[in-house]
């Protein structure tokens, strides 16, 4: 489990591709400081497990279905990415539960500065949105953001200079594709409520309904 707070941006030293996997080599320093062979991190938000280290770098494989639902197999040699280890036990959870398994990809619309923040707009599918709440939690490339507005086909969140200088969010242009994971909470909602969504998501009414609030 992860909490969406990036420790350090890392770069991609080696990718070894197979027929539609790939062997992912990237260099960093902070999540190496303790990391052993089977330990998690959390690349772009995806979680990958490290299978080989030098001090320096740590490989991963990604499996062709990682490939598909994530971003991970547009990162050439000397990409930036988003470096998060697996929560310790006695750590702080300073952003929100964040599992590494991608729900999908959302395509960056625009970025607009507000005074000191960057507002950044993300289009993404129906079927991600349905999760995505004004207020509720979302990561982007495995960043824990917090939702500011939301619309039919997309959702923003307001980026602080520290998270702006912290990860690699604000290096994207509008086009470029971003991992997104959805709050979970809303996720195992749906599904406690056996699918009665009426096609409309998790709303506050439907919540309201069934007891939740």
């Amino acid at each position: 489990m992860f909490t969406g707070i990036i420790e350090e941006i890392g770069t991609v030293a080696e990718i070894r591709r197979g027929a539609a996997s790939c062997v992912l080599t990237v260099r960093a320093k902070k999540v190496l400081e303790d990391v052993h062979i089977g330990d998690s991190i959390a690349v772009n938000g995806v979680c990958l497990t490290v299978c080989r280290t030098d001090g320096s770098t740590f490989a991963a494989d990604v499996m062709p279905e990682t490939m598909r639902r994530t971003t991970l197999g547009t990162l050439v040699p000397g990409s930036r990415v988003d470096l998060e280890r697996a929560m310790a036990a006695d750590g702080r959870f300073g952003g929100h539960i964040v599992s590494g398994h991608i729900d999908g990809t959302g395509t960056v619309r625009s970025l607009t500065r507000e005074d000191n923040a960057v507002w950044v707009t993300i289009h993404a599918d129906a079927s991600l949105l349905r999760y995505i709440v004004v207020k509720g939690s979302i990561a982007i490339d495995g960043i824990s953001l917090t939702v500011a507005r939301v619309t039919a086909d997309s959702f923003a969140v307001s980026v602080i200079p520290h998270t702006a200088g912290e990860t690699i969010l604000l290096e994207h242009r509008p086009g470029d594709r971003v991992n997104l994971e959805c709050d979970i909470v809303a996720k195992y909602v749906e599904r406690l409520m056996g699918g009665r969504t009426s096609g409309g998501g998790v709303t506050e009414a439907l919540l309201a309904e069934n007891g939740f609030l």
